[in-house]
């Protein structure tokens, strides 16, 4: 292998643009090719070769890939990259199905080979100083996580609804932050833009360690809102994904001497911490990590396996608003994900 990985990126729709960009000014990694069937319609490449096939893209020689087609294509384009020996970074959801992620996880467990999956909200800035604050202790114990992630329906989307699109998100980063998988879900979804995909969903969730979920996820909304609110002994986080703001609400110590107002609001408030964090971009550490994983350093990539689960997850949210049951999927997944 030489100095630098030699990287491609496959598709050049609006995340294969922002990969070949980060990957182009990335430190030990040089860009050595793009693939699209359609061409470089919006010059990404930037003077690096492109090319229709993922065969051509092969034939340039590279070590390593960024798999950004659409959900329906991940898994046969993840399975040509694991027969050629290349490592893989493949947009989320992983795949559009729980047996084709599975595919995928075992090609590249028998081929040796780095798979990553690009839930890019674990690189957040708010996230990432979250689960540091959790681990350390700093809200007690950890009661409910909720997340707000709402917007206008994207245009580039076309193939999955949004629980697969976006409510993939929050599955992934609600588990990570916790440490823990989901146990039970129980969610409604519906249609109301006249496309063939959900575009809106509520889901209520329990952890394995007992953790209550909740997560509102929809593209009928004309604004965006990306939060994740976790409650806990202490008080409260509130994290903002779209500007990388981690706030704590703190539980007071002032008892409210007003009797009625003392009832009504049970929990006393009291001061609101907004945090200083570095801000990096997340697409940018995203790759550092997938980099470093295929090094061989420490690394904290989002694995094919995470991403399987998390595709199981996201099913169940899908069986569980087709039949209004709530679904218990613990032992389920684990066996899947095995």
């Amino acid at each position: 292998m030489s100095a630098a990985l030699r990287a491609g990126v496959i598709g050049l729709g609006m995340m294969g643009r922002h990969h070949a960009r980060v990957l182009r000014s990335l430190e030990g990694v040089e860009l050595v090719g793009v693939a699209d069937a359609m061409g470089d319609v919006h010059d990404s490449a930037q003077g690096v070769p492109v090319v229709r096939t993922v065969e051509d893209l092969l034939a340039i020689g590279i070590d390593t890939a960024v798999v950004a087609v659409p959900t329906a294509h991940h898994e046969s384009v993840g399975l040509q990259l694991a027969a050629a020996g290349v490592h893989a970074l493949i947009e989320k959801p992983v795949a559009v199905d729980g047996p084709a992620a599975g595919r995928l996880v075992e090609a590249f467990d028998k081929a040796g080979l780095v798979g990553a999956v690009g839930h890019i909200e674990r690189y957040n800035p708010a996230l990432q100083a979250l689960r540091q604050r959790l681990d350390a202790g700093e809200l007690g114990d950890v009661y409910q996580i909720a997340t707000r992630r709402q917007g206008p329906f994207p245009a580039r989307i076309a193939d999955v609804g949004v629980v697969k699109d976006l409510a993939t998100h929050d599955i992934d980063a609600t588990s990570w932050i916790a440490r823990a998988p989901f146990a039970h879900i129980g969610a409604l979804a519906c249609t109301k833009s006249g496309r063939p995909h959900e575009d809106l969903v509520t889901v209520t969730g329990r952890l394995t360690d007992g953790t209550l979920t909740s997560h509102l996820v929809n593209w009928l909304t004309p604004f965006k809102e990306r939060l994740m609110i976790v409650t806990g002994a202490r008080g409260a986080f509130v994290a903002d994904t779209l500007d990388a703001d981690l706030t704590f609400h703190e539980n007071g110590t002032i008892l409210t001497e007003w009797d009625q107002v003392a009832a009504f609001r049970g929990v006393s408030e009291g001061a609101s911490t907004r945090f200083a964090i570095p801000k990096r971009e997340p697409l940018v550490v995203e790759h550092e990590a997938f980099r470093d994983a295929v090094l061989g350093r420490s690394s904290d990539i989002v694995t094919l396996r995470d991403g399987l689960r998390t595709v199981l997850v996201a099913e169940a949210v899908l069986e569980s608003s087709r039949s209004q049951q709530t679904v218990q999927l613990s032992t389920h997944i684990e066996g899947a994900a095995a």
